[in-house]
């Protein structure tokens, strides 16, 4: 895959660098964090949301709303998926690391979508991206075979279980929305090479997108 930089103006439509916050020991913290052979994520984590960052994104970022701050650790480097959600998303990068990215407006009535249209972008180490609520994502990718850590900060409350009852997805019918939630503010597109959860809606047209290829 052809990789671009966050700062490259493509990055724009997706999200932007966020530059009047520092992230330096939130990034300290993320480095005692642990880095599996696989993927693992936290929605939230005591120790960095007792850093000081967690209230000025709050403040600055999020206009007041409460946030939580969990991370995103390990070795990938595909696609597998995409999720959106009804809030910006916010990684720091305390590693490289590589997010694959898409627009919400291009998935069809259906909820299929084309990974063609998806692009890669480096977020060097140090740097925190706001990732807007209108971008499709899904777990960062590590460079060149090395492992990743990034924070992942989202409104509290996102990315847990569900509580209540929703609609499934239904073999040969083409799903309502509701079926696609797979947490709490979390919507799930995947691919059938992915390896998801056995009920999840597979909409991913096209190639399992591989940033080592």
């Amino acid at each position: 895959m052809h990789i671009l930089s966050v700062k490259d103006p493509a990055f724009r439509k997706y999200g932007r660098v966020i530059t009047n916050v520092d992230f330096t020991q939130l990034v300290e913290e993320m480095k005692k964090t642990p880095v599996p052979d696989g993927v693992v994520y936290e929605p939230g984590i005591n120790a960095l949301e007792a850093l000081p960052v967690k209230k000025e994104l709050e403040t600055i970022t999020y206009g007041e709303m409460p946030v939580q701050i969990g991370y995103c650790n390990g070795h990938n480097s595909k696609l597998n998926a995409v999720e959106y959600h009804r809030s910006s998303e916010i990684n720091v990068a305390a590693t490289d690391a590589i997010l694959i990215l898409g627009l919400l407006a291009d998935v069809a009535e259906d909820f299929t979508y084309d990974t063609s249209k998806m692009e890669a972008f480096l977020v060097p180490a140090g740097t925190g991206v706001e990732v807007f609520a209108t971008s499709l994502h899904y777990a960062p990718c590590g460079v060149d075979g090395q492992g990743f850590q990034v924070a992942i900060v989202l409104p509290q409350g996102t990315n847990y279980p569900l509580e209540g009852a929703h609609q499934k997805v239904e073999q040969g019918k083409a799903p309502s929305e509701d079926a696609l939630l797979a947490a709490t503010n979390k919507w799930l597109i995947g691919h059938a090479e992915g390896g998801l959860p056995e009920g999840s809606f597979l909409g991913l047209v096209g190639e399992n997108l591989d940033v080592s290829k």
